[in-house]
């Protein structure tokens, strides 16, 4: 799908990142969010007709599902239940975005490197390794950072024993990275003061 285009389907994500972002018209792009397995996109544009607010591009290799407008139609008139799933995800995906403009208003560029990382790691505690999941460029238009506000925020978090390689990032305590990610500004700048 491409910004501005008429909304005829919408989408779901089978495999693979889809990057949403939307163009200025001096080029520059504003990533709005990066879809995975099972995510969905486009739903709401795609009951009212009107034109995608946003263009998707994979970003690895990926396998999307487009399901038609008309289609989706005819399937809800059939069985209403689909309608009521769609507007629950509509809401979820809506919470979604009010967390992340949360966010972005209130955490700082640490603070949304840390929890970017913590959101990663399936452990609660201890030591972990990750995989970076696509390149620094899109996690940094992910997070609302530039790229070079991004390696900051990596030496910055190399104080509290994350250590980033390329795409390979070990974290020494996941719980230290969480509550970093958790705490309010004034402690966040504490906490790194003080390990250093």
């Amino acid at each position: 799908m491409r910004q501005d285009e008429p909304a005829t389907a919408f989408f779901i994500v089978i495999d693979g990142w889809v990057k949403l972002y939307r163009s200025t018209p001096s080029g520059d792009e504003t990533v709005i969010e990066i879809m995975t397995k099972g995510d969905s996109f486009a739903e709401a544009v795609t009951f009212t007709g009107s034109h995608y607010i946003a263009t998707a591009e994979a970003v690895s290799e990926a396998r999307v599902g487009r399901i038609p407008a008309d289609h989706l139609i005819r399937c809800i008139r059939d069985s209403p239940d689909i309608a009521l799933a769609m507007i629950a995800s509509i809401s979820q995906h809506m919470h979604y975005l009010v967390q992340e403009v949360e966010q972005l208003k209130g955490h700082s560029g640490v603070q949304r490197v840390a929890e970017f990382l913590a959101s990663l790691s399936v452990a609660e505690h201890g030591r972990c390794a990750l995989a970076l999941p696509y390149d620094k460029v899109l996690i940094a238009g992910r997070l609302g950072l530039t790229p070079e506000s991004l390696s900051r925020a990596f030496a910055r978090l190399r104080t509290i024993g994350v250590v980033v390689d390329a795409s390979h990032v070990i974290v020494n305590d996941v719980a230290k990275l969480r509550q970093l990610a958790a705490d309010d500004r004034s402690a966040v700048r504490n906490t790194l003061r003080s390990v250093r």
